[in-house]
């Protein structure tokens, strides 16, 4: 493979050039280079430099190049911007100029020292006295890329796609700073950040099934973990008041818009605190941060005006009921599955009729409930939550805290202080999609075991995702866990809203594919 890609005509003429530039006694490839201004700074003290004359020494990978026989232009690009830099052979000397500038081309990282000045057409450049080759390129930058329209090739070639494309590198770099504020919000609060396990020889936290290796080490299986919050919890236990952790979480699951196997989540807990101080903590960090990294609370996400300023409630029950038609709340499976199969009537209705009304309009057909589809292993609460992602979910697009989820849903927290069919859960909707899950944490232990025990009847009915007994996290918490909210929140997710991305690939520097056919990296199958 690796001879096949050298016998590239473009890229055997560049690996020539590498051969002729060091026999004219220059090295391709030097240690380090003393750069004494970025690209922005140059045009941002322009003034000042090019009245003062002040030497710069700018470097940057060329991103356009213009011969004129002894004298040429290009355009260096670093981390902050773009300048562009004036060559001409009497100042840079015949030497330099035809045995090691001729020689360079777009793609290729060039050193450039001199003063600043104005072109003739009026653009703020360099006039070099020196240059320098930092790296030749082997090879070629995608002619008339664009920013890439094949957006498979940006998401595999994603260093390609941000020499290529400054919008995606600034999404990244407004992730670090949504991440940056987030913390410095939590830190704020007096919550203590900290490291757990990723590693773990039980999963839980979350219904999710993992992702399995073996330490040889010590001969057992360990799981990447799906979720942290059972040892937030432990140190809950262990007496700090309040915790939090931003890390990766791995969940062996199916990949769409909004989910990739591997993912950044941040959870916190606060002892003595229930899902109101969850639910009052969520808002005003998302609209800190918001404001801090944005400058407003009226954004758009895909084609939605989002006002960040106000954050709804709502009951879960309450709106299945409003949006179905249908009080759930005391229905038993065998009643659940006959609301679907009516649901499911009216759906094939409603697409009918769109479908005669639009008949070219496929996309919007998306707004039309699908119809559900149920299988033996579903319990009640499986079914109430496929009726409330298809005929509710799509509806929330203001921020909705929607509040009181089925107690059969949610094996980790706690039942309803004035309902025993509900728990203190919330989980954020915005823009039709989940942000956030945060409960009021259950504390009771002997509670927590037949939580437990009812998920692992779920898993022998054929769930994979039902969660596991942990007997660990059972011991901690009958040593006493005080009153605790807790709450995750998706990382990537709150990325794709402030940044307008409509999929989390857009979010992710590197984010799961499939591997290509014959890639010569991919495995091979056991």
């Amino acid at each position: 493979m690796a001879a096949e890609h050298h016998q590239h005509p473009l890229i055997a003429e560049r690996i020539a050039k590498i051969e002729a530039i060091r026999q004219q006694g220059f090295n391709p490839y030097p240690y380090r280079y003393d750069r004494t201004h970025f690209a922005q700074e140059v045009v941002d003290q322009f003034e000042h430099l090019s009245e003062s004359q002040e030497n710069v020494r700018v470097c940057g990978r060329i991103m356009s190049l213009r011969r004129m026989g002894k004298a040429s232009f290009c355009h260096l690009e670093d981390a902050s911007g773009r300048i562009q830099i004036y060559i001409r052979r009497d100042d840079v000397g015949a030497d330099v100029y035809n045995g090691l500038f001729k020689k360079l081309e777009v793609g290729d990282f060039l050193g450039a020292e001199g003063y600043a000045f104005t072109t003739k057409t009026g653009e703020k450049s360099i006039h070099a006295g020196a240059i320098s080759v930092l790296c030749k390129s082997i090879h070629p930058l995608p002619e008339k890329w664009h920013g890439l329209k094949d957006k498979e090739i940006r998401y595999r070639q994603r260093y390609a796609d941000l020499i290529m494309n400054p919008d995606v590198r600034r999404t990244f770099e407004l992730r670090s700073r949504i991440i940056r504020e987030t913390r410095l919000f939590m830190d704020g609060l007096h919550f203590l950040e900290v490291e757990t396990p990723t590693l773990q020889p039980l999963y839980g936290g979350a219904n999710a099934r993992p992702f399995k290796t073996h330490l040889n080490a010590l001969n057992i299986p360990l799981y990447l973990r799906i979720a942290d919050e059972l040892y937030l919890k432990r140190l809950i236990v262990g007496g700090f008041d309040r915790v939090y952790e931003i890390c990766k979480d791995f969940r062996n699951e199916g990949m769409d818009r909004t989910h990739n196997p591997e993912f950044t989540m941040m959870e916190f807990y606060q002892a003595y605190a229930d899902y109101y101080d969850m639910m009052n903590i969520t808002e005003k960090l998302i609209q800190t941060v918001t404001q801090n990294v944005l400058g407003t609370l009226n954004i758009t996400y895909q084609g939605m005006e989002i006002d960040l300023s106000t954050f709804h409630r709502a009951k879960w029950f309450d709106l299945i009921q409003t949006h179905t038609g249908f009080d759930t709340k005391s229905m038993d499976e065998a009643q659940l599955r006959e609301v679907i199969h009516q649901l499911n009537e009216t759906a094939l209705e409603l697409r009918t009729q769109f479908h005669q009304e639009h008949p070219n309009d496929s996309a919007s057909q998306a707004s039309v409930p699908e119809p559900i589809v149920v299988d033996d292993t579903m319990d009640r609460g499986h079914l109430l939550e496929e009726i409330f992602d298809v005929w509710v979910e799509p509806k929330l697009v203001q921020p909705t805290f929607v509040m009181d989820f089925p107690v059969e849903n949610s094996p980790l927290a706690k039942k309803h202080r004035s309902d025993d069919k509900t728990v203190e859960r919330f989980e954020l909707y915005i823009a039709n999609a989940e942000y956030a899950n945060a409960f009021s944490e259950l504390n009771d232990p002997i509670d927590q075991r037949e939580r437990f025990e009812a998920q692992m009847g779920l898993k022998a009915r054929g769930d994979e995702e039902a969660q596991v007994l942990d007997e660990d996290f059972l011991t901690a918490i009958e040593y006493g866990m005080p009153p605790t909210g807790g709450c995750g929140i998706g990382i990537d997710r709150l990325v794709m809203l402030l940044t307008d991305a409509p999929s989390i690939r857009d979010v992710l520097l590197f984010p799961m594919m499939r591997p290509l056919k014959g890639d010569e990296n991919e495995p091979e199958a056991e």
